[in-house]
């Protein structure tokens, strides 16, 4: 089953609420990827977003339309995955922050450099390396390939907290991730 396709606005009405969505769900890009254990919501008027001071050559994408990968390089080194929410012109996306690597594990650890599984997908910078994501997916639809998205097929409980690797609004409880799960990039608290 897959989620709600890009064109669906009502998925994307809430950045918040497609993080909280997004876990448990499989991403997959060129076949390769897994479960989404981990996430991160951002807005326009949320002092730590990219698009808090309005529309630039950089951020341009995650001002719409929604459904969109927004990519970005996170202290000139990692690439970083967003999905665009919210009605075109807003700027909210929501950050792919870890996986639980399902799908292409061989290619993932490959393009990883290691073999400790809970390692290859822990963070937003290992998803867009084990994944193979670059600038040039910036502005793709998530519904389409190399994009796959798949809604999870089973109840699961998501854990809430504050968000993590920023300095403006640390104590917004917009981090989501799957209780249980090994994979997340850090513990919550």
């Amino acid at each position: 089953m897959s989620v709600p396709s890009s064109a669906s606005i009502d998925f994307f009405a809430s950045s918040v609420d497609v993080a909280r969505s997004l876990i448990g769900s499989t991403l997959l890009v060129n076949g390769v990827g897994g479960t989404i254990v981990e996430t991160e919501a951002y807005d326009h008027d949320d002092p730590a977003s990219h698009s808090f001071s309005g529309p630039t050559q950089r951020n341009k994408v995650m001002f719409g339309p929604p459904g969109r990968a927004y990519i970005y390089r996170s202290y000139g080194i990692h690439w970083c995955l967003n999905f665009v929410c919210q009605a075109e012109g807003h700027g909210a996306g929501v950050l792919i922050r870890a996986l639980e690597p399902v799908a292409g594990l061989e290619i993932i650890r490959v393009r990883r450099g290691l073999n400790e599984k809970r390692l290859l997908c822990a963070g937003p910078g290992r998803v867009c390396q084990a994944l193979g994501i670059t600038d040039t997916h910036n502005g793709l639809l998530i519904d389409q390939p190399p994009f796959q998205l798949l809604a999870p097929e089973e109840q699961i409980h998501v854990l809430t907290g504050p968000r993590i690797g920023i300095s403006k609004a640390t104590d917004t409880p917009w981090r989501f991730g799957l209780s249980g799960s090994p994979f997340l990039s850090r513990p919550f608290r």
